[in-house]
Protein backbone atom coordinates (compact mmCIF):
# COMPACT_ATOMS: atom_id res chain seq x y z
CA UNK A 1 0.00 0.00 0.00
CA UNK A 2 2.85 2.40 0.68
CA UNK A 3 5.05 2.00 -2.34
CA UNK A 4 1.43 2.34 -4.83
CA UNK A 5 0.66 5.29 -2.61
CA UNK A 6 4.49 6.64 -3.30
CA UNK A 7 4.07 6.12 -6.76
CA UNK A 8 0.55 7.35 -7.02
CA UNK A 9 1.87 10.43 -5.58
CA UNK A 10 4.81 11.14 -7.89
CA UNK A 11 3.12 10.50 -10.53
CA UNK A 12 0.57 13.04 -9.99
CA UNK A 13 2.60 15.56 -10.44
CA UNK A 14 3.25 15.98 -14.75
CA UNK A 15 6.85 17.04 -14.41
CA UNK A 16 7.85 14.79 -11.53
CA UNK A 17 6.77 11.92 -13.71
CA UNK A 18 8.70 12.51 -16.46
CA UNK A 19 11.68 12.55 -14.45
CA UNK A 20 10.46 9.98 -12.46
CA UNK A 21 9.91 7.62 -15.60
CA UNK A 22 13.29 8.78 -17.47
CA UNK A 23 14.93 7.47 -14.15
CA UNK A 24 12.67 3.98 -14.05
CA UNK A 25 14.07 3.28 -17.37
CA UNK A 26 17.77 3.87 -17.38
CA UNK A 27 17.05 1.60 -13.48
CA UNK A 28 15.51 -1.32 -15.85
CA UNK A 29 18.17 -0.66 -18.81
CA UNK A 30 20.99 -0.94 -16.49
CA UNK A 31 19.37 -3.77 -14.72
CA UNK A 32 18.70 -6.00 -17.22
CA UNK A 33 22.49 -4.98 -18.64
CA UNK A 34 23.89 -6.14 -15.91
CA UNK A 35 22.15 -9.45 -15.59
CA UNK A 36 22.98 -9.80 -19.44
CA UNK A 37 26.94 -8.78 -18.68
CA UNK A 38 26.32 -11.53 -15.87
CA UNK A 39 24.69 -14.04 -17.84
CA UNK A 40 27.04 -13.85 -20.63
CA UNK A 41 30.37 -14.27 -18.53
CA UNK A 42 28.55 -17.05 -16.70
CA UNK A 43 28.19 -18.87 -20.22
CA UNK A 44 31.89 -17.86 -20.72
CA UNK A 45 34.03 -20.73 -22.02
CA UNK A 46 37.38 -21.07 -23.86
CA UNK A 47 39.66 -23.78 -25.51
CA UNK A 48 42.42 -21.70 -23.59
CA UNK A 49 43.44 -21.91 -20.18
CA UNK A 50 41.13 -19.65 -18.29
CA UNK A 51 43.13 -17.04 -15.57
CA UNK A 52 39.92 -15.74 -13.21
CA UNK A 53 40.98 -12.51 -10.72
CA UNK A 54 38.94 -11.58 -8.24
CA UNK A 55 40.51 -7.87 -6.73
CA UNK A 56 36.96 -8.11 -4.39
CA UNK A 57 36.06 -4.64 -5.10
CA UNK A 58 39.89 -2.65 -5.64
CA UNK A 59 41.31 -0.69 -7.91
CA UNK A 60 44.44 -2.28 -9.64
CA UNK A 61 47.13 0.44 -9.56
CA UNK A 62 50.92 1.12 -10.85
CA UNK A 63 52.10 -0.13 -7.00
CA UNK A 64 51.55 -0.90 -4.64
CA UNK A 65 50.49 -4.85 -5.58
CA UNK A 66 46.85 -5.11 -3.87
CA UNK A 67 45.66 -8.37 -2.26
CA UNK A 68 43.34 -10.35 -5.15
CA UNK A 69 42.14 -13.81 -5.96
CA UNK A 70 42.71 -15.89 -8.80
CA UNK A 71 41.89 -19.43 -10.13
CA UNK A 72 42.90 -20.64 -13.14
CA UNK A 73 41.03 -23.52 -14.88
CA UNK A 74 42.35 -25.57 -17.46
CA UNK A 75 40.73 -28.99 -18.70
CA UNK A 76 42.50 -31.78 -20.08
CA UNK A 77 39.16 -32.06 -22.24
CA UNK A 78 40.15 -28.37 -23.85
CA UNK A 79 37.49 -26.95 -22.91
CA UNK A 80 37.51 -24.48 -19.68
CA UNK A 81 34.49 -22.60 -18.77
CA UNK A 82 34.27 -19.66 -16.27
CA UNK A 83 32.00 -21.96 -13.98
CA UNK A 84 34.37 -24.41 -14.26
CA UNK A 85 35.80 -25.60 -10.72
CA UNK A 86 39.71 -24.50 -10.69
CA UNK A 87 42.09 -27.02 -11.05
CA UNK A 88 45.19 -25.32 -11.56
CA UNK A 89 46.10 -22.84 -9.36
CA UNK A 90 42.80 -21.31 -6.69
CA UNK A 91 44.26 -19.08 -4.24
CA UNK A 92 45.65 -15.62 -3.29
CA UNK A 93 47.83 -13.25 -5.41
CA UNK A 94 49.23 -9.70 -4.98
CA UNK A 95 49.01 -8.06 -8.46
CA UNK A 96 49.70 -4.70 -9.43
CA UNK A 97 49.95 -2.85 -13.31
CA UNK A 98 52.87 -2.85 -15.15
CA UNK A 99 54.69 -1.37 -18.37
CA UNK A 100 56.33 1.85 -19.96
CA UNK A 101 53.95 2.87 -22.96
CA UNK A 102 52.19 -0.56 -22.63
CA UNK A 103 50.29 0.45 -19.52
CA UNK A 104 48.58 2.88 -21.31
CA UNK A 105 46.81 0.76 -23.60
CA UNK A 106 42.99 -0.51 -22.91
CA UNK A 107 43.85 -3.71 -22.00
CA UNK A 108 46.51 -3.04 -19.16
CA UNK A 109 49.61 -5.36 -18.64
CA UNK A 110 49.78 -6.37 -15.34
CA UNK A 111 52.61 -8.61 -13.02
CA UNK A 112 51.24 -10.33 -9.92
CA UNK A 113 53.23 -12.96 -7.08
CA UNK A 114 51.98 -16.24 -5.67
CA UNK A 115 51.00 -15.42 -2.36
CA UNK A 116 49.25 -17.32 1.12
CA UNK A 117 46.07 -16.27 2.46
CA UNK A 118 48.26 -14.08 4.88
CA UNK A 119 49.26 -12.12 2.34
CA UNK A 120 52.75 -13.95 2.29
CA UNK A 121 54.71 -14.93 -1.07
CA UNK A 122 54.76 -18.83 -1.82
CA UNK A 123 55.99 -20.51 -5.57
CA UNK A 124 53.76 -21.66 -7.31
CA UNK A 125 53.53 -23.72 -10.46
CA UNK A 126 51.43 -22.30 -13.02
CA UNK A 127 50.31 -23.80 -16.20
CA UNK A 128 52.53 -26.59 -15.86
CA UNK A 129 55.37 -24.35 -15.50
CA UNK A 130 58.47 -24.54 -12.88
CA UNK A 131 57.59 -23.13 -9.09
CA UNK A 132 58.02 -19.87 -9.02
CA UNK A 133 56.47 -16.69 -7.26
CA UNK A 134 56.88 -13.52 -9.75
CA UNK A 135 54.48 -13.82 -12.96
CA UNK A 136 53.45 -11.40 -15.77
CA UNK A 137 50.35 -11.21 -17.75
CA UNK A 138 51.50 -9.48 -21.09
CA UNK A 139 48.66 -8.05 -23.08
CA UNK A 140 48.56 -7.66 -26.76
CA UNK A 141 46.75 -4.72 -27.78
CA UNK A 142 50.28 -3.94 -29.38
CA UNK A 143 50.21 -7.06 -31.05
CA UNK A 144 47.06 -8.68 -33.28
CA UNK A 145 49.17 -11.63 -34.24
CA UNK A 146 49.08 -12.62 -30.81
CA UNK A 147 52.55 -14.22 -31.10
CA UNK A 148 55.28 -11.63 -31.45
CA UNK A 149 56.80 -12.15 -27.85
CA UNK A 150 56.52 -16.07 -27.63
CA UNK A 151 58.23 -16.04 -31.22
CA UNK A 152 61.02 -13.83 -29.84
CA UNK A 153 61.30 -16.37 -26.95
CA UNK A 154 61.22 -19.66 -28.59
CA UNK A 155 63.95 -18.46 -31.00
CA UNK A 156 66.43 -17.43 -28.58
CA UNK A 157 65.48 -21.13 -27.01
CA UNK A 158 66.30 -22.66 -30.00
CA UNK A 159 69.83 -21.51 -30.15
CA UNK A 160 70.65 -23.04 -26.63
CA UNK A 161 69.88 -20.28 -24.32
CA UNK A 162 67.20 -19.47 -21.53
CA UNK A 163 64.08 -17.64 -22.26
CA UNK A 164 60.54 -17.04 -20.56
CA UNK A 165 58.87 -19.52 -20.84
CA UNK A 166 55.12 -18.23 -21.83
CA UNK A 167 51.43 -19.83 -22.72
CA UNK A 168 48.64 -17.85 -23.79
CA UNK A 169 45.62 -17.22 -21.77
CA UNK A 170 42.45 -16.37 -21.68
CA UNK A 171 41.34 -13.70 -18.82
CA UNK A 172 39.03 -12.59 -16.45
CA UNK A 173 39.48 -9.66 -14.66
CA UNK A 174 36.35 -8.92 -12.19
CA UNK A 175 33.63 -10.62 -13.80
CA UNK A 176 34.90 -9.08 -17.23
CA UNK A 177 36.50 -10.82 -19.82
CA UNK A 178 39.83 -8.63 -20.76
CA UNK A 179 40.98 -10.96 -23.95
CA UNK A 180 43.65 -12.94 -24.99
CA UNK A 181 47.22 -12.05 -22.88
CA UNK A 182 50.71 -14.24 -22.41
CA UNK A 183 51.39 -15.55 -19.29
CA UNK A 184 55.05 -15.03 -18.85
CA UNK A 185 58.00 -15.75 -16.18
CA UNK A 186 59.20 -12.74 -14.88
CA UNK A 187 63.54 -12.40 -15.35
CA UNK A 188 64.71 -13.45 -12.57
CA UNK A 189 67.65 -15.41 -10.64
CA UNK A 190 66.07 -19.05 -9.94
CA UNK A 191 67.41 -22.40 -11.14
CA UNK A 192 64.50 -22.67 -13.67
CA UNK A 193 65.01 -19.28 -14.56
CA UNK A 194 68.01 -17.23 -14.87
CA UNK A 195 70.41 -20.03 -13.67
CA UNK A 196 72.99 -18.29 -11.89
CA UNK A 197 74.19 -18.19 -7.72
CA UNK A 198 71.50 -16.46 -5.05
CA UNK A 199 73.45 -13.55 -4.19
CA UNK A 200 72.75 -12.52 -0.83
CA UNK A 201 73.36 -9.67 1.52
CA UNK A 202 76.25 -10.70 3.08
CA UNK A 203 78.04 -11.73 0.28
CA UNK A 204 80.29 -8.85 -0.20
CA UNK A 205 83.98 -10.11 -0.73
CA UNK A 206 85.53 -13.10 -2.29
CA UNK A 207 83.66 -15.14 -4.74
CA UNK A 208 80.91 -14.51 -2.91
CA UNK A 209 80.73 -11.14 -4.29
CA UNK A 210 81.03 -12.22 -8.05
CA UNK A 211 77.94 -13.09 -8.66
CA UNK A 212 74.88 -13.16 -9.52
CA UNK A 213 73.47 -10.47 -11.07
CA UNK A 214 71.20 -9.59 -13.68
CA UNK A 215 71.09 -5.60 -14.92
CA UNK A 216 70.00 -4.40 -17.76
CA UNK A 217 69.25 -1.29 -20.41
CA UNK A 218 65.86 0.52 -19.97
CA UNK A 219 64.46 3.43 -18.47
CA UNK A 220 66.27 4.66 -15.42
CA UNK A 221 66.53 6.76 -12.13
CA UNK A 222 69.60 8.25 -10.23
CA UNK A 223 68.73 5.13 -7.20
CA UNK A 224 67.65 2.77 -9.66
CA UNK A 225 71.17 2.61 -11.79
CA UNK A 226 74.71 3.71 -12.73
CA UNK A 227 76.35 5.42 -15.11
CA UNK A 228 78.53 4.03 -17.18
CA UNK A 229 82.60 6.42 -17.59
CA UNK A 230 82.14 5.47 -21.37
CA UNK A 231 80.02 6.48 -24.37
CA UNK A 232 79.40 4.27 -27.51
CA UNK A 233 82.05 4.41 -30.08
CA UNK A 234 80.53 6.15 -32.86
CA UNK A 235 78.68 8.41 -30.32
CA UNK A 236 80.73 10.12 -27.60
CA UNK A 237 78.52 12.50 -25.96
CA UNK A 238 76.00 9.92 -25.29
CA UNK A 239 75.72 9.10 -21.58
CA UNK A 240 74.71 5.10 -20.54
CA UNK A 241 73.08 4.31 -17.50
CA UNK A 242 72.68 0.61 -16.35
CA UNK A 243 69.96 -0.34 -14.38
CA UNK A 244 70.61 -3.01 -11.48
CA UNK A 245 67.46 -5.30 -11.57
CA UNK A 246 68.19 -8.68 -10.05
CA UNK A 247 69.08 -8.10 -6.74
CA UNK A 248 67.00 -4.80 -6.90
CA UNK A 249 68.88 -1.62 -6.58
CA UNK A 250 67.36 -1.48 -3.11
CA UNK A 251 68.39 -4.92 -2.24
CA UNK A 252 71.66 -4.34 -3.12
CA UNK A 253 74.46 -2.91 -0.74
CA UNK A 254 77.46 -0.91 -1.69
CA UNK A 255 79.94 -3.76 -2.04
CA UNK A 256 77.78 -5.02 -4.26
CA UNK A 257 77.07 -2.20 -6.51
CA UNK A 258 80.57 -1.30 -6.49
CA UNK A 259 81.60 -4.74 -7.80
CA UNK A 260 79.38 -5.23 -10.81
CA UNK A 261 79.78 -1.45 -12.16
CA UNK A 262 83.41 -1.85 -11.60
CA UNK A 263 83.43 -5.22 -13.61
CA UNK A 264 81.42 -3.98 -16.63
CA UNK A 265 83.47 -0.92 -16.61
CA UNK A 266 86.04 -3.28 -16.86
CA UNK A 267 84.89 -4.58 -19.50
CA UNK A 268 84.09 -1.13 -21.66
CA UNK A 269 87.99 -0.13 -20.72
CA UNK A 270 89.20 -3.10 -22.91
CA UNK A 271 86.77 -2.91 -25.07
CA UNK A 272 87.41 0.79 -26.51
CA UNK A 273 90.88 0.28 -26.67
CA UNK A 274 93.38 -0.57 -29.24
CA UNK A 275 93.93 -4.44 -28.29
CA UNK A 276 89.87 -4.91 -27.79
CA UNK A 277 90.02 -8.07 -30.12
CA UNK A 278 92.98 -9.94 -28.41
CA UNK A 279 91.77 -13.48 -28.07
CA UNK A 280 93.48 -13.67 -24.18
CA UNK A 281 93.01 -10.19 -22.68
CA UNK A 282 90.18 -8.34 -24.79
CA UNK A 283 86.73 -8.49 -24.97
CA UNK A 284 86.33 -12.09 -24.63
CA UNK A 285 87.90 -12.56 -21.59
CA UNK A 286 84.52 -10.97 -19.78
CA UNK A 287 81.97 -11.65 -21.70
CA UNK A 288 80.20 -15.15 -23.35
CA UNK A 289 80.54 -14.61 -26.64
CA UNK A 290 78.14 -17.06 -28.17
CA UNK A 291 75.52 -15.14 -26.51
CA UNK A 292 75.67 -11.83 -27.76
CA UNK A 293 76.11 -13.32 -31.44
CA UNK A 294 72.42 -15.38 -29.98
CA UNK A 295 71.39 -12.18 -28.96
CA UNK A 296 72.59 -10.38 -32.06
CA UNK A 297 70.80 -13.13 -34.13
CA UNK A 298 66.87 -12.87 -32.82
CA UNK A 299 67.05 -9.20 -32.06
CA UNK A 300 68.05 -8.47 -35.83
CA UNK A 301 66.01 -11.35 -37.46
CA UNK A 302 63.17 -9.73 -35.26
CA UNK A 303 64.44 -6.01 -35.71
CA UNK A 304 63.57 -5.14 -32.81
CA UNK A 305 63.08 -1.71 -32.15
CA UNK A 306 63.72 -2.33 -28.32
CA UNK A 307 66.13 -5.21 -28.17
CA UNK A 308 69.25 -2.55 -27.62
CA UNK A 309 67.46 0.92 -25.95
CA UNK A 310 65.79 -0.91 -23.16
CA UNK A 311 64.49 -3.97 -22.01
CA UNK A 312 67.99 -5.33 -22.73
CA UNK A 313 69.27 -7.62 -20.38
CA UNK A 314 72.70 -8.80 -19.02
CA UNK A 315 73.69 -11.75 -16.44
CA UNK A 316 77.00 -12.12 -14.61
CA UNK A 317 77.56 -15.73 -12.69
CA UNK A 318 79.52 -15.90 -9.80
CA UNK A 319 82.92 -16.25 -10.84
CA UNK A 320 81.40 -16.25 -14.71
CA UNK A 321 81.41 -13.45 -17.13
CA UNK A 322 78.63 -11.29 -18.58
CA UNK A 323 75.94 -12.97 -20.52
CA UNK A 324 74.06 -11.18 -22.97
CA UNK A 325 69.98 -11.78 -22.05
CA UNK A 326 67.42 -13.18 -22.02
CA UNK A 327 65.56 -11.35 -24.97
CA UNK A 328 62.47 -9.48 -24.02
CA UNK A 329 59.85 -7.12 -25.12
CA UNK A 330 59.16 -7.83 -28.63
CA UNK A 331 55.49 -6.02 -29.23
CA UNK A 332 57.29 -3.64 -31.42
CA UNK A 333 59.52 -6.19 -33.47
CA UNK A 334 58.43 -7.44 -36.33
CA UNK A 335 56.55 -4.84 -38.20
CA UNK A 336 57.70 -1.70 -40.03
CA UNK A 337 56.56 1.41 -37.70
CA UNK A 338 57.02 5.30 -38.52
CA UNK A 339 59.59 5.64 -35.85
CA UNK A 340 63.58 6.46 -37.82
CA UNK A 341 64.83 5.14 -41.27
CA UNK A 342 65.13 1.57 -39.51
CA UNK A 343 62.24 0.90 -38.51
CA UNK A 344 60.24 2.12 -41.51
CA UNK A 345 62.05 0.94 -43.84
CA UNK A 346 59.51 -1.64 -45.74
CA UNK A 347 62.26 -3.68 -47.51
CA UNK A 348 63.49 -5.80 -44.63
CA UNK A 349 66.18 -3.67 -44.72
CA UNK A 350 68.59 -2.08 -41.33
CA UNK A 351 69.87 -2.72 -38.18
CA UNK A 352 68.32 -2.86 -34.80
CA UNK A 353 71.36 -2.19 -33.05
CA UNK A 354 72.74 0.77 -34.81
CA UNK A 355 69.62 2.25 -32.47
CA UNK A 356 71.39 5.29 -30.96
CA UNK A 357 70.94 6.73 -35.35
CA UNK A 358 67.73 7.14 -34.15
CA UNK A 359 67.90 9.72 -30.88
CA UNK A 360 66.43 7.19 -28.99
CA UNK A 361 64.44 7.38 -25.99
CA UNK A 362 67.05 5.56 -23.85
CA UNK A 363 70.87 5.09 -25.01
CA UNK A 364 71.89 1.87 -26.10
CA UNK A 365 75.65 0.95 -24.82
CA UNK A 366 76.92 0.21 -28.73
CA UNK A 367 78.66 -2.63 -27.49
CA UNK A 368 77.86 -4.49 -30.61
CA UNK A 369 78.49 -1.79 -32.82
CA UNK A 370 82.42 -2.53 -31.52
CA UNK A 371 82.05 -5.77 -31.44
CA UNK A 372 81.09 -6.06 -34.99
CA UNK A 373 84.47 -4.20 -35.73
CA UNK A 374 86.80 -7.45 -35.06
CA UNK A 375 86.79 -9.50 -37.93
CA UNK A 376 86.92 -12.32 -36.17
CA UNK A 377 83.42 -11.90 -34.18
CA UNK A 378 81.53 -10.86 -37.40
CA UNK A 379 82.79 -14.12 -38.82
CA UNK A 380 81.60 -15.91 -35.79
CA UNK A 381 78.17 -14.04 -36.89
CA UNK A 382 78.27 -15.04 -40.15
CA UNK A 383 79.15 -18.52 -39.26
CA UNK A 384 76.33 -18.74 -36.25
CA UNK A 385 73.63 -16.98 -38.64
CA UNK A 386 73.92 -19.69 -41.57
CA UNK A 387 73.99 -22.40 -39.48
CA UNK A 388 71.12 -21.56 -37.62
CA UNK A 389 69.62 -20.75 -40.88
CA UNK A 390 70.05 -24.29 -42.08
CA UNK A 391 68.89 -25.38 -38.89
CA UNK A 392 66.54 -24.07 -35.88
CA UNK A 393 65.80 -20.97 -37.47
CA UNK A 394 65.20 -22.11 -41.49
CA UNK A 395 62.29 -20.55 -43.09
CA UNK A 396 60.59 -23.94 -42.36
CA UNK A 397 61.34 -24.06 -38.63
CA UNK A 398 60.27 -20.38 -38.02
CA UNK A 399 57.03 -21.18 -40.10
CA UNK A 400 56.17 -23.60 -38.00
CA UNK A 401 56.55 -22.00 -34.47
CA UNK A 402 54.00 -19.56 -36.48
CA UNK A 403 51.41 -21.88 -37.27
CA UNK A 404 51.67 -23.99 -34.05
CA UNK A 405 50.93 -20.25 -32.22
CA UNK A 406 48.26 -19.76 -34.85
CA UNK A 407 46.29 -23.12 -34.28
CA UNK A 408 46.59 -22.67 -30.25
CA UNK A 409 44.71 -18.92 -30.57
CA UNK A 410 42.77 -19.53 -34.01
CA UNK A 411 39.15 -20.16 -31.53
CA UNK A 412 39.93 -18.03 -29.45
CA UNK A 413 41.00 -14.86 -30.89
CA UNK A 414 37.66 -14.27 -32.42
CA UNK A 415 36.25 -13.17 -29.37
CA UNK A 416 39.24 -11.34 -28.11
CA UNK A 417 39.00 -9.40 -31.21
CA UNK A 418 35.50 -8.94 -30.35
CA UNK A 419 36.61 -7.19 -26.83
CA UNK A 420 39.42 -4.99 -28.93
CA UNK A 421 37.68 -3.83 -31.77
CA UNK A 422 41.56 -2.84 -33.20
CA UNK A 423 41.65 -5.44 -36.52
CA UNK A 424 42.29 -2.95 -39.38
CA UNK A 425 43.15 -0.02 -37.33
CA UNK A 426 46.84 1.58 -36.22
CA UNK A 427 46.69 1.49 -33.05
CA UNK A 428 49.92 0.70 -30.29
CA UNK A 429 52.85 0.96 -32.39
CA UNK A 430 52.16 3.23 -35.70
CA UNK A 431 52.66 0.84 -37.99
CA UNK A 432 53.37 1.83 -41.61
CA UNK A 433 52.20 -0.91 -43.22
CA UNK A 434 47.88 -1.33 -44.43
CA UNK A 435 46.16 -2.99 -41.58
CA UNK A 436 44.37 -6.20 -42.70
CA UNK A 437 40.76 -6.48 -41.34
CA UNK A 438 40.92 -10.18 -40.05
CA UNK A 439 43.76 -12.10 -37.68
CA UNK A 440 44.56 -14.12 -40.19
CA UNK A 441 45.89 -11.37 -42.84
CA UNK A 442 47.52 -10.25 -39.54
CA UNK A 443 49.72 -13.58 -38.87
CA UNK A 444 49.84 -13.13 -43.20
CA UNK A 445 51.31 -10.29 -42.67
CA UNK A 446 53.70 -10.88 -40.08
CA UNK A 447 54.69 -14.23 -42.24
CA UNK A 448 55.79 -12.27 -44.92
CA UNK A 449 57.75 -9.32 -43.58
CA UNK A 450 59.22 -12.42 -41.46
CA UNK A 451 59.79 -13.68 -45.12
CA UNK A 452 61.40 -10.27 -46.47
CA UNK A 453 63.50 -9.67 -43.43
CA UNK A 454 65.22 -12.88 -44.01
CA UNK A 455 65.99 -12.65 -47.42
CA UNK A 456 67.96 -9.06 -46.91
CA UNK A 457 69.70 -10.94 -43.59
CA UNK A 458 70.58 -13.78 -46.01
CA UNK A 459 72.44 -11.02 -47.97
CA UNK A 460 73.61 -8.98 -45.53
CA UNK A 461 74.86 -10.48 -42.39
CA UNK A 462 78.04 -9.11 -41.31
CA UNK A 463 81.39 -11.16 -41.95
CA UNK A 464 82.19 -13.83 -43.95
CA UNK A 465 82.54 -17.58 -43.34
CA UNK A 466 84.14 -19.30 -46.35
CA UNK A 467 85.88 -22.14 -45.36
CA UNK A 468 85.70 -24.50 -41.58
CA UNK A 469 89.27 -24.91 -39.68
CA UNK A 470 89.73 -26.67 -37.08
CA UNK A 471 86.15 -27.81 -36.35
CA UNK A 472 85.50 -29.93 -33.65
CA UNK A 473 83.52 -33.24 -35.72
CA UNK A 474 86.20 -34.96 -33.61
CA UNK A 475 89.42 -34.72 -31.67
CA UNK A 476 91.79 -32.66 -34.14
CA UNK A 477 89.96 -32.44 -36.80
CA UNK A 478 90.21 -30.00 -39.75
CA UNK A 479 88.00 -29.32 -42.87
CA UNK A 480 88.27 -27.17 -45.53
CA UNK A 481 86.05 -26.27 -48.74
CA UNK A 482 87.08 -24.74 -51.68
CA UNK A 483 86.27 -23.16 -54.17
CA UNK A 484 83.82 -20.25 -52.51
CA UNK A 485 82.17 -19.74 -54.13
CA UNK A 486 81.72 -22.84 -56.46
CA UNK A 487 80.20 -23.24 -59.58
CA UNK A 488 80.71 -26.68 -60.64
CA UNK A 489 82.46 -29.16 -58.43
CA UNK A 490 82.71 -28.33 -54.74
CA UNK A 491 86.21 -29.70 -52.85
CA UNK A 492 86.10 -30.87 -49.38
CA UNK A 493 88.99 -31.90 -47.44
CA UNK A 494 88.72 -33.37 -44.44
CA UNK A 495 90.84 -35.69 -42.29
CA UNK A 496 88.28 -37.73 -40.55
CA UNK A 497 85.65 -40.09 -42.56
CA UNK A 498 82.55 -37.95 -42.71
CA UNK A 499 79.06 -40.19 -42.55
CA UNK A 500 76.68 -37.70 -44.01
CA UNK A 501 77.08 -34.48 -46.34
CA UNK A 502 73.52 -32.20 -47.38
CA UNK A 503 72.65 -29.49 -48.67
CA UNK A 504 69.96 -27.00 -47.72
CA UNK A 505 68.50 -23.93 -49.38
CA UNK A 506 66.87 -21.24 -47.57
CA UNK A 507 63.40 -22.51 -46.72
CA UNK A 508 65.12 -25.94 -45.17
CA UNK A 509 64.91 -28.26 -48.22
CA UNK A 510 67.80 -30.49 -48.15
CA UNK A 511 69.44 -32.31 -50.85
CA UNK A 512 71.67 -35.26 -49.58
CA UNK A 513 74.54 -36.66 -51.31
CA UNK A 514 75.66 -40.34 -52.03
CA UNK A 515 79.37 -40.53 -51.06
CA UNK A 516 82.44 -43.21 -50.21
CA UNK A 517 82.93 -42.64 -46.44
CA UNK A 518 86.41 -41.82 -46.02
CA UNK A 519 88.93 -39.09 -45.25
CA UNK A 520 90.92 -36.99 -47.52
CA UNK A 521 89.35 -35.10 -50.78
CA UNK A 522 85.91 -35.73 -51.37
CA UNK A 523 84.40 -34.13 -54.44
CA UNK A 524 80.79 -33.17 -54.83
CA UNK A 525 78.71 -31.88 -58.29
CA UNK A 526 77.25 -28.69 -57.62
CA UNK A 527 76.53 -27.85 -61.26
CA UNK A 528 72.55 -28.48 -60.81
CA UNK A 529 71.86 -26.16 -58.20
CA UNK A 530 70.38 -22.60 -59.08
CA UNK A 531 73.01 -20.01 -58.53
CA UNK A 532 72.47 -18.78 -54.72
CA UNK A 533 73.10 -19.10 -51.12
CA UNK A 534 72.63 -22.23 -49.34
CA UNK A 535 73.75 -24.24 -45.83
CA UNK A 536 76.30 -27.42 -46.32
CA UNK A 537 76.18 -29.48 -43.07
CA UNK A 538 78.90 -32.27 -42.16
CA UNK A 539 78.21 -34.75 -40.25
CA UNK A 540 81.04 -36.96 -38.62
CA UNK A 541 80.45 -41.04 -37.47
CA UNK A 542 80.13 -39.91 -33.59
CA UNK A 543 76.92 -37.95 -34.90
CA UNK A 544 78.85 -34.40 -34.32
CA UNK A 545 77.73 -32.27 -37.05
CA UNK A 546 78.84 -28.84 -38.54
CA UNK A 547 77.34 -26.27 -40.82
CA UNK A 548 78.61 -23.72 -43.52
CA UNK A 549 77.00 -20.79 -45.62
CA UNK A 550 77.98 -22.13 -49.34
CA UNK A 551 77.30 -19.88 -52.41
CA UNK A 552 76.68 -21.28 -55.80
CA UNK A 553 77.31 -19.19 -59.05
Amino acid sequence: MLSSFFIFTVISDPDTMKKYNALLSLFFVLLFYNQGKAQEIMNFSTDLPLIIIDTEGKNIVDDPKIQAKMKIVNNASGLNRFTDSPNDYNGYIGIELRGSSSINYPQKPYLFETRDALGQNQDASILGLPKEKDWILLSNYNDKSLMRNILGYQMFEKLGNYAPRAKLVDVVLNNEYRGIYVLTEKIKQDSNRVNIAKLKAEDISGDQLTGGYIFKIDYWNSSNSWESPYSPVNYPGYKIRYVYHDPDWDELNYQQKNYISTYVTSFEKVLYSSNFADATQGYPKYIDVKSFIDYFLVSEISRNNDGYKKSQYFHKDRNGKIVAGPVWDFDWAWKNINECYIFKAINGSGWSYQINDCHPDVNSNGWMVRLLQDQNFADKVNCSYFSARANQLSDASIFQMIDSLYNVVKNAQVRHFQKWQILGKNVGAPEVDAQPVTYAGEVEKLRNWIIMRLAWLDKNMPGKCSTLTNVELADDSQITIYPSPATDMLNIISHQPLSAIQIYDLTGKNTAFDFEENSGLIRLNVSNFPPGMYILKLVGPNGKSVSEKLIIQ
